[in-house]
């Protein structure tokens, strides 16, 4: 594990928890380019209604924005949980280099549980992969967050 990984992932908690305020599912995204975050973004579908606004998708266009440029090569993205086949065509369009995972999504995982778009050498890019970092800490999010709604 890279000596940053942690910290940066622990931003991404940060934003999860936001997302989970706005009744959102904790889900969050940090975008780092040589030691600096360029984007952040949490799960906003619910609060925008829009059913893109995953927290890799809204970090994406963060660092976009800011950066006036689409591709973001060089750039590593913290996520809270591996990302669906939507947000990872997103930074696979993006040309990220390396994605960290928090813990896997068994159901919709499209990073190594079900699918794994970003290590396919027949698709356009490729990017490194780091699993379970702060792994318990994101599954404990998601869990709380959905007792709490069940039992509502």
């Amino acid at each position: 594990m890279e000596e940053d990984d942690e910290r940066f992932m622990r931003e991404a908690l940060d934003a999860a928890k936001r997302a989970g305020v706005h009744d959102d599912v904790p889900i969050g995204c940090v975008l780092v380019e040589n030691g600096v975050v360029i984007g952040v973004g949490e799960n906003r579908r619910e609060v925008d209604c829009d059913p893109t606004a995953h927290a890799e998708v809204v970090a994406l266009r963060a660092a976009t924005s800011s950066r006036a440029r689409w591709r973001l090569d060089g750039v590593t993205a913290y996520v809270t949980l591996e990302p669906c086949v939507m947000c990872a065509g997103a930074l696979l369009n993006a040309r990220v280099e390396r994605v960290v995972i928090g813990v896997l999504d068994e159901k919709a995982g499209a990073v190594g549980s079900r699918y794994n778009l970003l290590s396919d050498p027949r698709l356009l890019h490729e990017a490194s992969l780091t699993y379970d970092v702060l792994a318990q800490e994101s599954a404990e999010l998601l869990r709380d967050f959905f007792v709490k709604r069940r039992g509502e």
